[in-house]
């Protein structure tokens, strides 16, 4: 099921750019206290949303479970705390100078965590609402599948009918929450989910921001950048629109070299189930995700599951360093062409992070599923 997207980095690189060199700006201070996790190093890194890798801004050390991070942006952005040793992230707004953060390192994002400021309560609000519609999109079509198994194609008629139903009122949930956000990071943040509408009705949701938010610099950036995105897809739309793969449809092959120069195929995998995922070093949502993507290679490794990263990169020294520091122990493959990649073509990827999950068949069975949604549908796949 579509827009599972926890975090989302548009087809045009420069998205949501932040001029983030500007060391003049406000400073901010976040005062945290993280449970059931160990004495160690935890980062402060700004996720820039252009071809930009993320940038560690401050260090701290967690003792008995508390530490102190300061930054310093010329304007409210993206940013992310990062621990050393437990491959967990969590995301947050720098909408207040002072941030207090509690979070439990036992529980998924995004209820494992509480931030004080009202950008960052909005923010959960709409990711757990996100959840919710998910999970009931997918026990829908769970029923439908069932259904249709069973020779009852009348009755599955009728559930999708109501998954139809389901699927316009997220989608009034998406522009619900655009047109009611007074944030901007939170505005930009739910733009990323909209996918699914019209072009025209993004364009026109876009084109009011800057006068919803006239004194952000990100805002004027990520329309301009929004209009060239929707300028060159008019442009080759149609060319992939009858060939991109869906649930259901078998898993297109693809051939990319590896670290080491190997050429990996994705049918190497067939007999395994196989998550695909379309992934940058430069990405900052997806440098967001990956710890919840290494929580699932860890939990399921060893029940037939693992994870082929395609990255989206260009330079293969940044590609291999994130692979490193973000401990993504499994299997990496690119052509270093980025957007031009030949895989990210196949499957009509306009966004990353992004994911198609593949069985050992061969067959799709689910796209784009982050965060507590990875975790809930193989949970229920292998248990």
């Amino acid at each position: 099921m579509g827009n599972k997207h926890l975090l989302y980095c548009a087809a045009v690189s420069s998205l949501f750019l932040f001029s983030c060199n500007n060391k003049s700006g406000n400073d901010f201070t976040i005062n945290g206290e993280i449970k059931n996790v160990g004495n160690q190093h935890v980062y402060l890194d700004q996720l820039y949303f252009s071809d930009k890798e993320p940038e560690v801004l401050d260090t701290a050390d967690i003792k008995n479970g508390k530490f102190t991070l300061k930054g310093n942006a010329p304007e409210e952005g993206l940013f992310r705390i990062r621990l050393e040793n437990d491959n967990i992230g969590y995301v947050l707004i720098n909408d207040k100078e002072e941030i207090t953060f509690k979070a439990d390192a036992g529980m998924q994002n995004p209820n494992g965590q509480d931030i004080n400021t009202p950008a960052n309560k909005t923010l959960k609000a709409f990711i757990n609402g996100i959840i919710e519609r998910n999970t009931l999109l997918e026990s829908i079509q769970e029923n439908i599948d069932s259904l249709h198994q069973n020779g009852n194609d009348g009755l599955s008629t009728v559930w999708s009918q109501k998954l139809n139903g389901k699927e316009n009122e997220y989608k009034t949930y998406i522009l619900q929450s655009i047109e009611s956000s007074n944030d901007p990071i939170v505005t930009l943040f739910v733009m990323g989910y909209t996918q699914s509408l019209e072009p025209n009705k993004i364009k026109q949701l876009i084109n009011a921001l800057p006068k919803r938010f006239p004194e952000h610099k990100g805002i004027a950036e990520a329309v301009s950048s929004y209009n060239k995105y929707f300028d060159l897809k008019e442009n080759s739309s149609d060319k992939t629109k009858s060939t991109v793969p869906h649930v259901g449809d078998m898993a297109p092959n693809f051939s990319l070299p590896d670290t080491d120069g190997k050429l990996v195929s994705l049918s190497d995998y067939k007999g395994k189930y196989v998550l695909v995922d379309f992934w940058a070093s430069w990405c900052g949502p997806c440098r967001g995700e990956n710890p919840n993507v290494v929580a699932a290679f860890n939990k399921f490794k060893n029940k037939n599951f693992t994870i082929l990263g395609v990255s989206l990169d260009e330079e293969k020294s940044a590609w291999l360093e994130a692979i490193k520091e973000d401990n993504l122990n499994w299997k990496h493959i690119s052509d270093l062409k980025g957007w031009k990649s030949e895989a990210s073509g196949l499957y009509g990827v306009e966004g990353i992070p992004y994911n198609v999950l593949v069985d050992p068949s061969g067959k799709i069975i689910a796209t784009e599923l982050r965060g507590d949604a990875l975790d809930a549908f193989l949970s229920k796949l292998f248990n």
